[in-house]
């Protein structure tokens, strides 16, 4: 059933086209992707499907199915500055909230009422608590702490005024109030921009098993990766449609430009054969014939000519090793960082050697920032220290910008990164990352994030440093920029090879990033801080880092003839299932109550045995390839732990009565 249709959509801002007939059908329960340059109208389009004030397309429909919901995460935050964090996120159940209220209102009518008047009472009660159920019933608090846990915002948060919450905390309330309102089609412009790993993993997880329809914009390959089953990209004004996650988008995308460029260049085989002839003919015995096939030609142009495929640009990143460092980059002898008396990390001992490739994770606010400024010396430790190798030189892209001077030109500012080089020379290099003209002459002030990133990249490509340390450097790049950075980063961090001007490698990399992709393409080793104090050294990527927490995470199964252990673990995950809640509601028949006990064990014998199946099949990783498979794996182990839940109250009520 189509929830969304879009036909033949068409904006211009001025003389500037935006949507040039755009065309989109999103079914329910379909998770599309929606990728393209920065600035090329993707959240527009989000915009004008949401039906926003002030926003009208010059021609073309959008049409939502009647009675289906849009929500849609703006970047422009509608919050209650007076409400606790906490009460604003339960403002997405407003409905049930209004159901409880009229239960309460209908218990206290019929204490005092009877006879008839009680049993129309009886009636609107049952009929107001079936209406409760459906919208979430006893079960929302459950359902709010797990979404904000999962967002990263703790129950240390949940009294804070929404007014003294930082940016990045109102983004994932913002994010957690739209997910638990759960709309029919769920419009996510960027959802992982204020999140950790550990909330885009929630995210991911979420959005693998959420029912509804979802459209994401996102520069997150890795979620694109595992969250949908389509790609849209917009490019040139226009909607293209490759099927699969972002990976398949990638081949199948390569393999349509290759196609377009064969077509392109035998059509213009053609036509220069065409023109050949009818330059040589023109005069002549066969002068009638050339004329014939001149005009063919003007009309086949004029109805068939195909427009060369272009490539947009992106910047020409080539980072060098000018000196090369010492086997030793840098050293770090138990040091211990804290603030206000909270410790950030420690001890930590490490060696960096050249070439070696360090990721560097951890939760918001966990301190991978300090621990980097640390090893560079930048900042003092409170315990031990560190030392950075001889021959080292040190281009550190910092997350923030707040150490430029923001009133300086693009041209002055990369002019000062070469010291040796022209002022030519600082153009041609602000040309090779996409600055032209008078972009060159704007100061730092005025550019976007992604324009002043490209700055400081452009920088640091002048600076042939041997030791590059990136703070987020992906943060305001748009994914064909990301992906050219990081493959200029595997580039420079691999073996030197060649001789004098021509050698290419040989540095060494530390980085900190969200980005997931970035991560596992790059880093061979990982600083894990878990912002409690602790930070882990890992020696392998992160795909490995996964599967070791995985292994280490999942309990060992009970023994098949261990009926105590079974007993145990099956009265443990009663209990977890239980809540208050339930407990509250009024007592009724049990559903279960009329088997046999030998019957209810065997069920509850038979759904474990099926639970188990699905974990195994969820612990491999090759499966998390296929989005499809995850959500149909995911559902599965939801209906069977549905099915077990039931049986297993029933198993703990007989036991606890014998």
């Amino acid at each position: 059933m189509a929830l969304l249709s879009i036909s033949n959509l068409v904006l211009s801002f001025g003389d500037e086209r935006i949507l040039d007939g755009v065309n989109l059908t999103l079914n329910a329960g379909e998770h599309v992707g929606l990728v393209g340059r920065n600035g090329c109208g993707k959240s527009t389009l989000m915009k004008l499907i949401l039906g926003t004030a002030g926003l009208k397309h010059d021609a073309g429909q959008v049409q939502v199915a009647r009675g289906a919901s849009v929500g849609y995460l703006t970047q422009d935050f509608q919050l209650d500055d007076a409400l606790t964090l906490r009460e604003e996120a339960g403002k997405a159940f407003a409905e049930l909230a209004e159901l409880h209220r009229q239960l309460d209102d209908l218990s206290h009518r019929m204490a005092e009422a009877e006879g008839d008047a009680l049993e129309r009472l009886l009636k609107d009660y049952e009929r107001i608590e079936q209406q409760m159920q459906a919208a979430g019933g006893y079960a929302v608090d459950h359902q709010i702490d797990a979404t904000l846990h999962g967002l990263g915002l703790t129950d240390e948060f949940f009294h804070v005024r929404v007014r003294d919450l930082s940016g990045g905390q109102k983004g994932r309330l913002a994010l957690a109030k739209l997910l638990l309102s759960s709309p029919d089609i769920l419009l996510l412009d960027e959802p992982t921009n204020h999140l950790d790993i550990a909330g885009r993993q929630w995210l991911e997880e979420y959005l693998a098993t959420y029912r509804g329809a979802v459209m994401l914009i996102s520069h997150d390959r890795w979620l694109l990766d595992r969250a949908v089953t389509k790609i849209y990209e917009l490019e040139a004004g226009q909607l293209v449609e490759y099927p699969g996650n972002y990976q398949k988008y990638r081949v199948l995308r390569a393999e349509r430009f290759e196609a377009q460029q064969r077509a392109f260049d035998k059509q213009q085989t053609k036509i220069r054969h065409e023109q050949q002839f009818i330059d040589r003919y023109r005069a002549g015995q066969r002068a009638k014939q050339a004329q014939g096939r001149e005009k063919r030609l003007e009309r086949f142009k004029e109805s068939q000519l195909l427009d060369r495929p272009v490539e947009l640009d992106v910047m020409n990143l080539r980072l060098t090793v000018t000196n090369r460092a010492g086997d030793l980059v840098l050293t770090a002898d138990a040091i211990k960082k804290g603030y206000e008396g909270k410790p950030l990390f420690g001890p930590l001992s490490i060696t960096i050697k050249r070439g070696d490739r360090i990721g560097i994770i951890g939760p918001n606010g966990a301190g991978k920032s300090t621990l980097v400024r640390c090893l560079l010396g930048e900042q003092p430790t409170d315990v031990g220290h560190a030392k950075v190798g001889a021959q080292v030189s040190i281009g550190h892209y910092r997350q923030t910008h707040e150490h430029l001077d923001l009133d300086q030109t693009v041209i002055d500012f990369l002019h000062r990164q070469m010291p040796e080089g022209s002022e030519q020379s600082a153009r041609d290099l602000a040309g090779a990352f996409l600055f032209s003209g008078q972009e060159q002459d704007k100061p730092l002030r005025v550019l976007s994030g992604g324009e002043r990133s490209r700055a400081v990249l452009a920088a640091l490509v002048s600076g042939g440093h041997n030791l590059l340390v990136l703070d987020e450097p992906t943060n305001h790049l748009d994914i064909p920029s990301a992906e050219r950075l990081e493959e200029a980063l595997r580039r420079y961090a691999a073996p030197a090879k060649g001789w004098g001007d021509n050698v290419a490698g040989g540095g060494t990399l530390i980085v900190i990033t969200h980005d997931r992709m970035l991560l596992q393409n790059l880093a061979d080793q990982l600083l894990i801080l878990d912002g409690r104090g602790n930070v882990r050294h890992f020696h392998g990527t992160y795909s490995d880092l996964l599967e070791a927490d995985r292994g280490a995470a999942a309990p060992p199964a009970p023994r098949d003839g261990d009926k105590a252990a079974r007993d145990r673990e099956r009265a443990s995950r009663a209990d977890r299932a239980s809540t208050k809640d339930a407990a509250d509601t009024p007592s009724r028949k049990r559903p279960h109550s009329n088997l046999k006990t030998e019957q209810l064990e065997q069920k509850i014998v038979d759904l474990e045995k099926k639970l188990a199946q699905v974990d195994e099949q969820l612990a491999d990783p090759d499966v998390y390839r296929d989005p499809s498979r995850v959500r149909e794996l995911q559902q599965k182990r939801g209906q069977l732990a549905d099915k077990l839940t039931p049986l297993e109250e029933e198993w703990i009520s007989r036991a606890e009565s014998q």
